[in-house]
């Protein structure tokens, strides 16, 4: 990895995301933080279909 990318996801990881502290490829990070990010996501989706069935 070149400097660029390394200071990238140093910055990404301290703000936005916590690290797992594990040391990961690049395909490896990219698919932590999109998880991370998904996670969420898609709890949130469900919470909406959970509600909307409700509210019939």
């Amino acid at each position: 990895m070149d400097r660029a990318e390394k200071g990238t996801l140093a910055v990404v990881n301290s703000v936005v995301l916590r690290s797992s502290g594990q040391n990961l490829t690049l395909p490896g990070t990219a698919i932590e933080m999109t998880s991370r990010i998904g996670k969420p996501l898609l709890l949130g989706l469900a919470a909406l279909a959970v509600r909307s069935r409700v509210k019939r």
